[in-house]
């Protein structure tokens, strides 16, 4: 989808003074997708709405391949993703006339997590992972190394609407690989929480947000990605250390609802405050330079996606050479 300006929507809804536009504001706001992004969100939702009593912000929780089925059919006017929109989700977009603003507003560190009492797995490498995670994998912890215990793992993982599984499962077990089919699995990060909490010999992964929370009751495991075992953290993910599992967080909007005064406030104000409420909810905030890039495009209503072509296919690079 080529990179476009709404000029014209632009000079209805500027967005220079977010609090005073808010107070104003009335109407619904239709958000769902990731479960990842659902922390900032539903952060995102409470605080607006003490600036702007008379919007509804609803905030859904589909997972990011569910909440783009909705944007893309035109049923909302915000999505939330863990991983940028793919080709077919853009072709879908295009099909249905909808154009959006893509605005990535913070980083995560997809977390690798098994049970405090987990002595033994202190880190794993890629090879690791795929060999637990991928179709005919290993059973026991003891397949991985003949010190550890012979028992069975009790894999988690994120449902195959999720972003967070969708991006898992490009770095580790590589496109066209396939994932076992014996796994629990769930869109709601707090349900793969307490699944790995009542199970030693448990492992799972989410959102480093989820591990932030439950910081002595979960432990994170180191992952080596080439270059030595790198635990995840803010520090890590945000310096690029901790590969290939750091990734960026996004929200789409759509261009229709730039005509709603309401959507155009919310987003005004989320833009304006993700890099408060990233953190305060276990993500890292960009760098100074970045969100100010974010905000340009905003406020410049820059439609399409810079992670896919003109040709359709998938553009790739690090974050910071494919997002200007």
């Amino acid at each position: 989808m080529l990179l476009t300006t709404l000029a014209a929507i632009v000079a209805l809804a500027s967005p220079q003074s977010p609090a005073k536009e808010a107070t104003k504001a009335t109407g619904p706001v239709r958000l769902d997708g990731s479960s990842t992004v659902f922390l900032i969100s539903e952060a995102a939702a409470e605080e607006f709405k003490k600036v702007a009593p008379k919007v509804n912000v609803s905030v859904g929780m589909s997972g990011t391949g569910g909440g783009f089925k909705r944007f893309c059919a035109g049923e909302i006017d915000v999505t939330a993703a863990s991983r940028a929109i793919k080709p077919g989700e853009v072709e879908l977009a295009r099909k249905n006339n909808i154009e959006f603003v893509e605005l990535p507003v913070a980083f995560d560190g997809l977390s690798v997590v098994v049970n405090k009492a987990n002595t033994w797995a202190t880190s794993l490498t890629v090879a690791d992972l795929k060999r637990i995670y991928m179709d005919g994998g290993v059973k026991t912890w003891s397949e991985l190394n003949p010190a550890w215990p012979n028992e069975a793992i009790q894999i988690f993982s994120p449902g195959t609407d999720s972003g967070t599984f969708d991006y898992f499962k490009e770095a580790v077990i590589g496109k066209d690989g396939k994932v076992r089919g014996d796994i629990s699995v769930s869109e709601d990060d707090n349900v793969l929480v307490r699944g790995i909490l009542d199970n030693k010999h448990a492992i799972g992964f989410f959102g480093i947000a989820y591990l932030m929370e439950n910081v002595g009751k979960l432990r994170g495991v180191a992952i080596d990605g080439g270059k030595g075992p790198v635990a995840p953290s803010p520090e890590t993910v945000e310096d690029g250390t901790y590969q290939p599992l750091g990734r960026p967080l996004f929200y789409y909007v759509n261009a229709a609802s730039l005509s709603k005064p309401q959507v155009v406030a919310f987003v005004d104000y989320l833009v304006e405050k993700a890099p408060e409420f990233a953190p305060e909810v276990g993500y890292i905030k960009f760098p100074a330079d970045l969100q100010s890039m974010v905000r340009a495009n905003w406020v410049a209503r820059r439609t399409g996606t810079q992670f896919v072509g003109a040709d359709g296919k998938e553009v790739h690079g690090t974050f910071r050479s494919v997002y200007r």
